[in-house]
């Protein structure tokens, strides 16, 4: 097992610079254009260094410095032990915590699940359950898994629908759903639960710093897409 963490954290090391310039790309607010470029001096960029800065002017933007690297390590650990559990869902697990290390920060900084994250989201995790189905000649399990994540993602339409939530978080708790469905009904009610406990105290704390702050509590809206992807997990350890 400790092997097996070894490698899950050189790994996500590994990726942390990939996924901090995803971040950089994807967390603008909405209606504004992706960054593609440098605000500074203007340059492309493909990988960002831990330290949050361009790796031509020097100059930094983006994520602050290894917060990105410190939660796809913490993930990839997780993750890693999950998969020991149950090898034929590792590539499942390993797309869910790559893109949604990537979807936690973005939602957090701006409020915001980017379709061209969720899509390919839903895409990877669609076809790494139906190998791992293959792998354990559980080709039933699928169909599970498909109810679980239209159940989901239909609760959770529903709450955009009457504005609770924003568009993002209904294709990313269809992705969250059909990975829990793999683990049965009980892994994805665990899973809810844990991210609406998350949710909530979260916006207890911030209510409460409000208060001590004297500031008005009303208007706090918080990001529910890193409370999903929690819950998510914490709903795959325990099941």
């Amino acid at each position: 097992m400790v092997t097996v963490v070894v490698v899950a954290v050189l790994v996500a090391l590994l990726a942390a610079p990939g996924q901090r310039a995803l971040v950089a790309r994807f967390a603008v607010p909405e209606g504004e254009p992706w960054c593609g470029a440098c605000p500074s001096c203007g340059r492309g960029f493909r990988l960002l260094p831990p330290t949050g800065r361009c790796p031509h002017c020097r100059e930094r933007f983006g994520s602050g410095p290894w917060s990105v690297e410190a939660a796809a390590v913490a993930v990839a650990v997780a993750v890693a032990y999950a998969a020991h559990r149950l090898p034929a869902m590792a590539p499942a697990l390993g797309w869910a915590a790559a893109v949604g290390v990537v979807l936690g920060v973005v939602d957090a900084r701006v409020r915001r699940l980017p379709y061209r994250l969720t899509v390919p989201l839903i895409a990877g995790v669609a076809a790494a359950l139906v190998v791992a189905a293959v792998a354990e000649g559980r080709p039933e399990a699928l169909l599970r898994c498909l109810l679980v994540a239209l159940a989901v993602g239909a609760v959770l339409e529903l709450s955009v629908w009457m504005g609770a939530l924003g568009p993002g978080d209904s294709p990313l708790g269809f992705a969250l759903g059909g990975l829990l469905g793999w683990y049965g009904w009980s892994a994805a009610l665990s899973g809810l639960f844990a991210a609406g406990v998350l949710a909530g105290l979260w916006a207890l704390v911030r209510a409460a710093a409000a208060l001590a702050r004297r500031r008005p509590v009303r208007g706090l809206h918080l990001p529910v897409g890193p409370f999903l992807l929690l819950g998510a997990l914490l709903g795959v350890l325990t099941a």
